[in-house]
């Protein structure tokens, strides 16, 4: 991933990938099933390509003053995407069973508009700085995205990140389970990573439909009511990334999983009696608003980030190739065990889900340290302090020995 940079790499795969996808369904007859839509190249494909560099290369080159706020930019925009694909999967507008061709390839034009800005845009400085030992460049990118030449400060900071990653490599994913320095991490991103998936939200989105329909919105209505639970998301997306610098990370992850906690019992509580009282499918439906309303304040932005704060310059590839292979994972395992769960737990199905949300509380609250406001040094040396709790210095210094009296 760090060879040619950040933006090349997303520049290079997501044209390939953005041709071959929506090209492919325009390519389709027209009229043709959604099957025969998805039989070439998956046209969003390059989708994990881009979730995966966008919030590494954001994270990196903005100021750790504001670089939650800039990393989490990348959350509304996914929620943006969600709420836009709703909208043109209206039947009024490409949602129809002939235009499926052309719903499959908008996705398309989104793609385009990234293809001609990223040329735009200049190299992570730290990746010029610390894997590439370029200082002019990285002074250059780093002024040109500032808009002031008063960037010493922060030269400095990456000076010092560079002099402690000094004599490293990149590292590679199956090497981060072997390191200890990194158990912390490694630990926070599989467990918060396996959360996010696995907390219920992509799966209340498949059963909103049917809770609508029992709250008594028509059928041909129902499509608006999805329309509404993306825009929770993206709301709830932009919140976050106004306050998330004020608050913390530890704060929204943790205030969201214990809302979706909440949110998801009162759910089961409404499925379990919605045949006795009439007013039970509606609290079922303002339920399912409120469950991903809180996903938003928290797991859905701030969990792609803790890759880019938790890992240092020679890791934070891999990492992210870790975090991706997780997520992915843990989607296909959901999407392949929701039916299974509907048909087992009927009206309980979401216990498990709740169970999730739980332990990310849990494990947020008393194992994953804050970051707002920090250097990546200083976090990178709060995280040896926890995985070593014997040392109270960083690693030993691995250079000559150095004297500081002598005996006449």
């Amino acid at each position: 991933m760090r060879r040619g940079g950040h933006v090349l790499a997303g520049h290079c795969l997501t044209t390939w990938f953005c041709s071959c996808g929506p090209l492919s369904c325009l390519c389709t007859p027209w009229g043709a099933s959604s099957e025969r839509c998805l039989q070439g190249p998956l046209p969003s494909s390059w989708e994990g390509v881009s979730m995966n560099i966008q919030p590494m290369y954001l994270g990196e080159s903005a100021p750790k003053e504001q670089r939650g706020t800039v990393a989490m930019t990348s959350a509304i925009f996914t929620a943006l995407g969600i709420v836009m694909g709703q909208v043109v999967g209206l039947r009024e507008l490409l949602g129809g069973p002939q235009a499926w061709p052309l719903l499959l390839a908008s996705c398309l034009v989104p793609g385009v508009l990234q293809l001609a800005s990223l040329p735009l845009l200049p190299e992570s400085p730290r990746y010029l700085l610390i894997d590439r030992g370029d200082s002019a460049t990285c002074l250059a990118a780093l002024q040109r995205l500032r808009g002031t030449t008063e960037v010493m400060v922060e030269l400095a900071e990456l000076e010092e990140e560079r002099t402690a990653c000094q004599g490293g490599r990149a590292r590679r994913p199956w090497e981060l389970f072997q390191d200890g320095a990194l158990r912390r991490q490694v630990i926070s991103l599989v467990v918060l990573g396996s959360a996010m998936e696995l907390c219920g939200n992509d799966s209340i989105y498949a059963y909103a439909s049917s809770v609508f329909l029992e709250a008594g919105i028509p059928q041909e209505k129902v499509q608006y009511a999805i329309v509404g639970t993306g825009c929770c998301e993206l709301l709830t997306a932009f919140i976050s990334c106004v306050v998330i610098e004020r608050v913390g990370r530890r704060v929204l992850l943790m205030g969201g999983y214990c809302l979706m906690t909440c949110w998801g019992s009162v759910f089961t509580v409404a499925l379990c009696l919605q045949s006795s009282f009439p007013w039970m499918p509606y609290l079922a439906m303002s339920c399912i608003f409120a469950f991903i309303l809180s996903f938003g304040i928290g797991p859905a932005g701030v969990t792609g980030i803790l890759a880019t704060e938790l890992f240092d310059q020679k890791a934070r590839p891999a990492a992210y190739m870790v975090c991706g292979a997780i997520m992915w994972t843990m989607l296909f395992l959901v999407g392949l065990g929701f039916p299974f769960l509907m048909e087992g737990l009927s009206h309980f199905l979401y216990v498990p889900f709740l169970g999730v949300c739980v332990c990310g509380a849990i494990y947020t609250a008393f194992f994953l340290p804050e970051t707002k406001g920090k250097t990546f040094l200083e976090i990178s040396e709060e995280l040896h302090r926890l995985n070593f709790p014997g040392q109270s210095q960083g690693p030993a210094w691995k250079g000559p020995e150095v004297i500081r009296s002598t005996e006449l």
